[in-house]
């Protein structure tokens, strides 16, 4: 048999503590060659707090770990038994599924497109109404035309003096509303 993936429901925000239970159960129980990659899905995001930037992670998936291994009884038990585990997704509970390969590789490229590019902790949206804090423009409201996330940029329509008028800022000048 080869190694598939499968999808671990845990406690949540007891992800990272399963991982390592779960490492620690398998090099305990001598099993190595049946497990691969165990995987808490995160990526990596930005925020301006204080005028600094702060990196730090967010889980897309959280209350899931993604082990790479040999479905068997063996290792079934061995995931089954680890504490602050709920089960497996998909499949049946005595027999569960593997995610498919495009599936597994979506989620792959996601957290190493987290790594790569960080994003940002706050996301906007065309026709949400933001309010400037920083700069010529600040404790004016606006509505946010467009986003762009590679250069981290908002375009908010201002009312100025009763008419509308488009103002490019940083994320870090503006704040939902």
């Amino acid at each position: 048999m080869s190694l598939q993936w499968y999808v671990v429901h845990a406690y949540s925000n007891y992800e990272h503590k399963v991982k390592s239970s779960l490492e620690e159960r398998i090099k305990l129980f001598g099993l190595d060659e049946k497990f691969g990659q165990i995987l808490v899905p995160t990526e990596e995001v930005v925020e301006m707090r204080e005028g600094q930037k702060r990196r730090s992670e967010r889980k897309f998936f959280p209350g899931y770990v993604l082990v790479q291994m040999e479905m068997d009884d063996d290792t079934w038990h061995l995931v089954k038994e680890v504490p602050k585990v709920l089960g497996f997704i998909g499949g049946s509970s005595d027999k569960p599924a593997p995610i498919s390969e495009s599936e597994a590789g979506a989620i792959l490229d996601r957290v190493q497109e987290g790594v790569d590019k960080p994003r940002p902790k706050v996301l906007f949206e065309p026709g949400e109404v933001v309010r400037v804090t920083d700069g010529p423009f600040n404790d004016f409201n606006g509505v946010v035309e467009q986003v762009n996330y590679d250069k981290s940029k908002v375009r908010v329509a201002v009312q100025i003096l009763g008419r509308s008028t488009p103002v490019d800022l940083e994320f870090s000048q503006v704040e939902k509303a």
